[in-house]
């Protein structure tokens, strides 16, 4: 769990360094859709591909960080995106839903939940 939280911090850096317009990783779906960038592209070390609300990212080891965005641009994810990162992990992990909630609860405040099954990192 807080491995996907550095990584997707890890990506936010690099994007912003590398595309100095972004002020936030959700304006990489705002420039995809208003094709000032493309949807799919390589950018430092990683590749991203832009869908419905979100991106995924992945970095050139192969560590797969899939996202979606809220209203308000702060990134959420689900247990989907937790298990799809946890299996693309160069020592792959698979952990059941079970599991993760624990792990999500025991990190209350660093996680929020901001619907049922999505999280957040609080602010």
């Amino acid at each position: 769990m807080l491995g996907y939280v550095r990584a997707l911090n890890a990506i936010d850096e690099a994007m912003r360094a590398a595309i100095p317009s972004l002020e936030r990783l959700a304006d990489v779906v705002v420039l995809a859709n208003s094709r000032r960038i493309s949807r799919s592209d390589h950018i430092g070390s990683y590749s991203y591909q832009v869908h419905g609300f979100g991106c995924r990212f992945v970095s050139d080891d192969g560590t797969e960080v899939d996202v979606d965005f809220a209203a308000d641009g702060s990134a959420v994810f689900d247990f989907w995106r937790l298990r799809g990162y946890g299996r693309s992990l160069p020592e792959p992990l698979d952990v059941a839903d079970q599991d993760m909630r624990s792990a999500v609860q025991s990190l209350g405040p660093l996680l929020t939940e901001v619907r049922p099954g999505w999280f957040s990192v609080a602010n």
